[in-house]
């Protein structure tokens, strides 16, 4: 509440364009009201208010916050807005001695310091100055009972473990505060070195996803100890918080050096090492559907790929396929294993798809995505790349024949 006291007289001094976001996490009648609280409030500063609620009950702090920066988030980005927040100098104690309690490294202890799009403009601010603020200013607001449960963490740490510490050490608070100030610095300096010295891509894919591209070249050159301070950091330009686990996994995977190989990474990612780069990138339901087979029955699209049935084909264009009309055909994503048959000399070779593809010079995510066509279980068309030798056109025979574009090779 002081927080949007403050926003409607400076914010509108400095002719900011405010919006007030506020979410209802349905925990309990007391967090409805507190909603419609901040709603009613925002109205009477003239300001246009959003409130968002929690589809399903969810009871523990982490699910919380996470719906809730979720909301933040979506709201901020319809609104090509910046996120402030009313966190406070307590609020930074707090979460630096719990990041210290959890074991964290410097990126954990930075705490709310941390680099970041949200605003905080009160961090510097003790907890009772802005009690005094909201006193002095008539202020009213209403106190979260979930603040007194001592199943949570926080509370604990708030209610009973800092003031003790403090007890006994009476510089304990302003001693986390430094904790917290020097890793943030650390970060900054960590980003910097990462920008200057560690060459990479953000790219956006079509569902919307951040992909993270990272030069294999470069990024092995570097010691085990220093990958596992430079990983997350990388990690973090597509939005990606590695743990201590995945930060592990991710080096090892790096170190192996070993082109195919990927990881799964919590929260829906993957870590792809293609022939030239590490890729990471999240795991989406459209891939997933691909391990599925589909028929092909043109015109379609399968991911990237259309096909269409033709009138004629050239025999020197791997973009285009003809096969006898008696043959059904599906398509699927290729899987390592995959082959296709050709003629070497008088003889008919199975040779694997993968380094058919890797001779095209397709590789990384694109390469885990390409497609196959199958005549039964026989594959007889790898689009843009090859056609199977045992799939050949019998003279005077019916045949259909097919085109494929990959849509982003005109780009």
């Amino acid at each position: 509440m002081v927080l949007l006291d403050l926003a409607a007289t400076v914010g509108r001094r400095r002719r900011c364009v405010l919006m007030v976001a506020t979410f209802d996490h349905a925990s309990g009648t007391h967090s409805s009201r507190a909603a419609a609280f901040v709603a009613r409030s925002a109205l009477d500063y003239g300001m246009p208010v959003v409130v968002g609620r929690a589809d399903h009950v969810v009871r523990s702090e982490a699910a919380w916050r996470a719906a809730r920066w979720q909301f933040l988030r979506s709201i901020a980005a319809g609104t090509h807005a910046r996120i402030v927040t009313a966190h406070t100098r307590d609020d930074q104690v707090e979460t630096v001695l719990m990041r210290a309690m959890r074991e964290a490294g410097a990126r954990g202890l930075a705490g709310l310091r941390a680099p970041s799009d949200v605003l905080r403009p009160l961090i510097d601010v003790r907890r009772t100055d802005l009690e005094a603020y909201a006193k002095a200013r008539g202020l009213t607001w209403i106190d979260d009972p979930t603040n007194l449960r001592s199943a949570y963490l926080r509370n604990r740490i708030r209610r009973d473990l800092l003031p003790a510490l403090v007890r006994a050490r009476p510089d304990f608070d302003a001693e986390l505060i430094e904790v917290g100030e020097r890793a943030a610095a650390w970060r900054r300096d960590l980003a910097a070195m990462v920008e200057r010295m560690v060459p990479f891509d953000v790219n956006q894919r079509e569902n919307g996803a951040r992909q993270l591209d990272v030069s294999a070249e470069e990024l092995m050159k570097y010691s085990s100890a220093s990958l596992r301070i430079i990983l997350p950091e990388l990690a973090s330009r597509a939005g990606v918080t590695l743990d201590r686990r995945g930060t592990q996994r991710a080096a090892e995977l790096i170190e192996s050096g070993r082109v195919g190989r990927r990881i799964q990474l919590s929260g829906g990612w993957e870590l792809i090492r293609s022939r030239t780069q590490f890729e990471l990138r999240a795991t989406t339901a459209t891939e997933a559907s691909q391990e599925t087979i589909r028929p092909l029955a043109p015109p379609m699209t399968w991911d990237r790929w259309a096909f269409a049935q033709v009138e004629s084909t050239s025999s020197r264009d791997a973009w285009c396929f003809a096969i006898p009309s008696v043959n059904a055909l599906s398509i699927r994503a290729w899987r390592p294993g995959d082959k296709l048959t050709i003629r070497q000399g008088e003889r008919l070779v199975a040779r694997k798809v993968k380094y058919f593809l890797s001779d095209a010079g397709i590789s990384g995510h694109i390469r885990a995505r390409w497609p196959v066509v199958l005549a039964g279980n026989e594959i007889v068309w790898i689009p843009g790349v090859r056609r199977s030798d045992a799939a050949t056109v019998r003279s005077g025979g019916p045949v259909v024949m097919y085109a494929c574009d990959y849509l982003d090779r005109r780009s």
